[in-house]
């Protein structure tokens, strides 16, 4: 699976050796860089009613705000930058981007109408290209292949913790003031971790999986893409991380005001009650998975992970479809509850197998290409295509456009189990191939 033309060190690369208390100091801080990447990014979602009403928007252009605007500028630029994490000191990278996208945040606040909020969006997606993929580089040599599942899935944290406190903290500030003050006082805190981080983050020592051989040679990103799709396995997992990443976009960004319209909850009954749940959920699949997924891996080997994310997934999507078609709010929060628990296995497994299969100066790069087709496909069509079926269904469905909407994307489950299950197929006959690179 690696080839390359002479066998490289140990270690590779500017940094240094980390030890426990570093590298738990390290994935904290990259956790909570994550975290509040996802509470700046989702924080837009328990804001739309509000927004929606002030500035007279439409559900396609709040569709826009919350999927293609941002995540065409942080897709798009995550490559470039992952190629300069494959080259530069990581924390330096993330540092800066979290000051940037922090301070967009604040300004979203002062948007005046619909375009100068699709600018500061932009903006946010701009800063926020900065931060995945040399997180996962720093991670993959921070954790050796056996433990990096529970590690990523810690970092993966950062998704349910992030979308929740931006619901909750959004959803108190916007009720009691307005969702203006909202943005700023949820934007101007990053750009102080921004400093915490290049502080006490530590950049580790670039290594290679135990019996592969690398080259010296820095890869271009060409050469990132045509690695990467020639791995079937790392094929199938892309596509199953992108319809996951598209379901849950789209849910993230659209349930707070699926639950206003449909169940008649305000902003801070979302934000206090329901977000807190999701949260518990959240956390409990993240942690569950990525320990599970390390303990498979260790007695099954790599194969196995991706079956148990489709496993996963096959028992959420019932409580899923169920939520669309609940009459009551509590029984609604109730499956949802449920489906939240099972269903965000994925990002914490699914990273740590692109990290086990990417070559070693190509982490980065194969991070960012995932993070491409995710947020290009996931991220900016999931929220926006909600957006565009709601207006769509306004004339058959009136006020509940929104929840058949919904409905129709979660329909998409079937298809990532089945991009998971061939993972996995893939992924056993490469084992056969090669036996010692899959067995971490």
């Amino acid at each position: 699976m690696k080839t390359a033309q002479t066998a490289s060190q140990p270690s590779t690369g500017s940094g240094e050796e980390v030890n426990a208390k570093a590298r738990r100091i390290t994935l904290l801080l990259l956790t909570v860089t994550y975290f509040f990447s996802y509470m700046d990014r989702q924080i837009l979602a328990i804001l739309l009613e509000d927004i929606k009403a002030d500035l007279l928007l439409n559900d396609t252009q709040l569709g826009l705000l919350s999927g293609l605007a941002f995540a065409l500028f942080y897709a798009t630029l995550g490559i470039p930058v992952a190629a300069m994490a494959d080259r530069m000191n990581r924390v330096n990278i993330i540092s800066i981007a979290l000051a940037i996208w922090s301070g967009m945040t604040a300004v979203c606040g002062l948007a005046q109408n619909f375009t100068q909020l699709l600018l500061a969006r932009i903006g946010v997606g701009i800063g926020e290209a900065g931060s995945s993929p040399p997180s996962h580089s720093i991670i993959a040599d921070l954790y050796p292949a056996d433990k990096r599942a529970l590690a990523l899935s810690i970092y993966s944290l950062g998704v349910t913790l992030g979308a929740a406190a931006g619901q909750m903290f959004g959803g108190n500030l916007t009720y009691f003031f307005d969702w203006r003050i909202a943005f700023l006082a949820i934007g101007l805190p990053g750009v102080a971790l921004a400093i915490i981080v290049k502080l006490f983050a530590t950049e580790p020592m670039r290594k290679a999986e135990p019996g592969a051989v690398e080259s010296d040679k820095m890869p271009s990103i060409g050469a990132g893409f045509r690695s990467i799709f020639a791995n079937r396995a790392a094929v199938w997992l892309v596509a199953g991380v992108t319809l996951t990443s598209m379901i849950g976009y789209a849910l993230t960004g659209w349930t707070p005001a699926y639950l206003i319209r449909s169940y008649g909850l305000n902003t801070l009954q979302v934000g206090n009650i329901v977000a807190p749940l999701l949260a518990i959920a959240g956390v409990a699949s993240g942690l569950g998975s990525g320990w599970l997924a390390n303990r498979l891996s260790q007695r099954y080997g790599i194969m196995a992970q991706p079956l148990m994310v489709a496993g996963l997934k096959a028992i959420a999507l019932p409580f899923l479809i169920w939520f669309y078609m609940a009459d009551s709010a509590p029984l609604a929060v109730g499956v949802y509850f449920i489906a939240v628990l099972f269903q965000s296995c994925y990002l914490g497994p699914t990273f740590a197998m692109i990290q086990t299969l990417a070559p070693l100066r190509m982490r980065a790069v194969w991070a960012a290409i995932t993070l491409l087709v995710i947020n290009l496909i996931g991220l900016g069509l999931g929220p926006t295509l909600v957006g565009v079926l709601s207006d769509y269904f306004v004339a058959d469905y009136g006020d509940e456009s929104l929840r058949q909407a919904l409905l129709v994307i979660a329909c998409f489950t079937p298809l990532a189990i089945f991009c998971y299950w061939r993972a996995s197929r893939c992924l056993a006959l490469q084992a056969q191939a090669e036996p010692a690179g899959l067995k971490a």
